[in-house]
């Protein structure tokens, strides 16, 4: 049964155009216009989720996106446009498809409305924004991504059902280890032979009773050294150099703490716990008079929360802009910096396991503290004049996320549940001291992990715990197996966002392009498993590499330029 379908694609110029297609998808005439059915059924709007669809359609399947977001791309999409990459070389297939495109968007004029291309130059890290050489760029503003994103779904013509939510209740039926549907909180029954949890937080994984894991290992879980606690650990800077007094009342710890600092002491080093590194949103900011918001004061404003970022600053601290990365058009994607940023430290720890409604709420909190953030700098006398007097010229772009206050739809939710999969990808496969087998794509990223704690040392003074960033000597492969579960768990689901891995190794794949490659990959096997009539666990690891080859996908170091 041919199915009408309408999907909604964001253009260059913000107009929303409707575009109507026939879709193969649904293989026979539904007796209920809410059940659906197609051969692999995607959860999730992420880069991973339209990276998996794209692949299913080209290989000849039918697909179904179903996403609890109108606006795809997750953060790729949502202001981190900065793009985190490592080794570019690593990065085949889709994912690379997704930069070069990128480029042909900025290689047009037209593309360049607050700026010259000239005025921008080639910023980035390490490397050009704009490679000529290679037809990629890596460095771009929100609703480019966007536009790229919906274009890839509309060539494909592939459904997306949007603002569709997992009953995670009741919504899952597995029988014989196979999902064999899901259900939305809206009533729609999909049915599928595959299922992909494209996900940040891995609620159809864990729906389906695959087992995942939340927080931190202990350093002799995987033989690590880098997971747990790391109170000793000083890699980026974003910790408090200064003696800063933690209390209400400078040296009166019965006045109480500042808001932020947890009471709970610290515990030793490679001290697993259900602690989870902080969120915040990456910022699309802009100094162009014409295209910028002043930075909104929050309804429940108050000044307060930010008197320890005012005595950071007391004490000579001026690294303010020094995360206003800039992104064409002059746009920045703002990330956090130094000891007290954008990151909501402490404030998210039942985030990955919570309610839609509960989830909501946490989401709100860390755009009411990030909203506050910059009003206090602003505005705020307690910040040194220089720092207020350029922050002034800042303000929210007025081109970007223009039906949400020009505020990022995404949360960046830089971790959340991970998968106990198959293969568990530790420290020591980033660091090659352990083999990895079966490749699917690789990482080569530093392990990341921003602050996931902020405490009173024995010394009494304010510190931030759990910054880690160890970089690996090398690109390393992710194994196939951390995107699987247990074969008697499920049988049929692939997790290419939530992986198996330690929190310190999720450090380093948790980046957008290993996303979009993990996406597409696991939509091959899907693929593969179907034709075959395998489970995914048994798919021939031979036949899998060959048909990831065939796509573009980078395996293995050999094919990896130093």
């Amino acid at each position: 049964m041919l199915k009408s379908v309408s999907i909604i694609q964001i253009s260059s110029l913000g107009l929303l155009l409707v575009v109507s297609f026939l879709f193969s998808g649904c293989q026979t005439k539904p007796s209920n216009p809410n059940e659906f059915s197609a051969d692999i059924i995607i959860y999730g709007g992420t880069s991973a989720a339209v990276t998996a669809a794209v692949e299913a359609v080209q290989s000849g399947k039918s697909v179904l996106v179903v996403s609890p977001d109108m606006h795809l791309g997750g953060l790729s999409s949502g202001g981190l446009g900065y793009t985190d990459t490592g080794n570019k070389s690593t990065i085949g297939g889709l994912s690379r498809e997704f930069y070069h495109r990128v480029w042909l968007h900025y290689n047009d004029s037209a593309a360049w409305k607050w700026q010259k291309h000239s005025e921008y130059g080639n910023k980035g890290q390490g490397t050009v924004a704009m490679d000529g050489e290679n037809r990629t760029m890596w460095i771009f503003e929100p609703h480019v991504a966007e536009k790229v994103f919906e274009e890839f779904i509309a060539e494909n013509k592939i459904t997306v059902l949007r603002d569709e939510w997992l009953d995670r209740t009741s919504g899952v039926i597995v029988k014989n280890a196979k999902i064999e549907s899901i259900k939305t909180l809206s009533g729609k029954t999909l049915t599928g032979k595959m299922f992909i949890d494209a996900t940040y937080e891995g609620d159809l994984m864990a729906a389906a009773g695959v087992s995942f894991h939340v927080g931190r290992e202990a350093c002799s879980v995987y033989g690590e050294t880098w997971n747990g606690v790391q109170a000793d650990a000083r890699h980026h800077g974003h910790y408090f150099k200064d003696e800063i007094d933690p209390y209400k009342i400078p040296g009166k710890p019965e006045s109480g703490l500042l808001y932020g600092i947890s009471p709970e002491p610290i515990a030793a080093n490679c001290t697993g716990d259900n602690k989870i590194q902080a969120y915040c949103f990456r910022l699309c900011m802009s100094n162009h008079p014409d295209n910028r918001v002043p930075f909104p004061k929050p309804a429940n404003y108050d000044s307060t929360k930010y008197e320890l970022l005012g005595r950071v600053f007391d004490a000579g601290w001026r690294e303010w802009f020094n995360k206003f990365d800039q992104i064409p058009n002059r746009k920045t994607d703002t990330n956090n910096h130094g000891p007290f940023s954008s990151d909501f430290i402490g404030m998210n720890y039942n985030y990955p396991e919570a309610s839609y409604e509960r989830r909501k709420e946490i989401i709100k909190e860390h755009e009411g503290y990030q909203k506050g953030l910059l009003y206090f700098v602003a505005n705020d006398p307690r910040v040194p004049k220089e720092i207020q007097e350029e922050m002034q010229n800042w303000g929210l772009a007025k081109d970007e996320f223009q039906d949400n206050g020009n505020w990022s739809r995404q949360l960046y939710i830089r971790e959340a549940r991970r998968m106990l999969g198959v293969y568990v990808t530790s420290e020591n496969d980033v660091l090659a001291k352990s083999e990895v087998r079966g490749s699917v794509g690789m990482g080569s990223y530093a392990m990341d992990s921003h602050n996931i704690q902020r405490y009173v040392t024995s010394e009494g003074f304010v510190q931030n715990e759990g910054d880690v960033g160890v970089h690996p000597q090398a690109p390393y492969a992710i194994s196939y197996g951390s995107i699987v579960p247990k074969r008697e768990e499920c049988q049929n689901l692939l997790v290419p966002v939530c992986v198996s891995s330690s929190h310190i190794a999720y450090g380093s794949i948790r980046m957008e392009p290993v996303f979009m490659i993990l996406g597409q990959s696991a939509a091959v096997a899907a693929c593969k498993a179907i034709d075959i009539d395998h489970a995914v666990q048994d798919i021939p690891y031979e036949v899998l590499q060959k048909e990831l080859i065939n796509r573009g996908q980078v395996l293995s170091l050999p094919e990896v330029s130093h």
